[in-house]
C-alpha cells in the first residue's frame, strides 16, 4: 500500500521508497547514527549500507488509516548513549517527514545492528 494524499485536484500516492529514501537521508544526519545496516539471512552478516542505498535498511508501511510505521536497522557510533541517539532519530525523522509528506507517523522501531568506532 502507498501514501496517499487527497486534493481537490485528484489523488497523489508516494511510494514506500520514496519514503523510505526521505527517512534515510533525515536519519544519517541525526547525531550518532553511522549509518543504515543490511542483515544477510543466510549467515547472519550485518553490512553497512553506502548513502546512495539508504532505503534498504528501512521498511516502511502504509496501513489502511494513511498512517506510517518506518523501521529502521542501524549502526551506531561507539560510545554514544543508545537511548540519547534512538529518541533523537524518532523526534527528527517523526516531524521532518510528516512535513515532507504530508502523512501522519504512527509508529518509529529501530533496530540497533552494530556499534562502530568513529576515527
Amino acid at each position: 500500500m502507498k501514501g496517499k494524499l487527497n486534493s481537490n485536484l485528484g489523488d497523489v500516492y508516494i511510494d514506500n521508497a520514496v519514503i523510505a529514501k526521505c527517512a534515510g537521508t533525515i536519519a544519517i544526519e541525526c547525531f550518532g547514527i553511522v549509518g543504515m545496516a543490511t542483515v544477510s539471512v543466510a549467515d547472519g552478516i550485518v553490512k553497512l549500507v553506502k548513502r546512495e542505498n539508504l532505503a534498504k535498511g528501512i521498511n516502511v508501511e502504509v496501513d489502511e488509516d494513511n498512517n506510517l510505521t518506518i523501521d529502521f536497522h542501524v549502526i551506531v557510533a561507539y560510545g554514544v548513549s543508545i537511548s540519547a541517539v534512538a529518541d533523537n532519530l524518532v523526534s527528527n525523522v517523526k516531524y521532518q517527514v510528516e512535513e515532507i509528506t504530508g502523512l501522519s507517523v504512527k509508529k518509529i522501531n529501530i533496530f540497533v545492528e552494530g556499534v562502530r568506532v568513529i576515527d
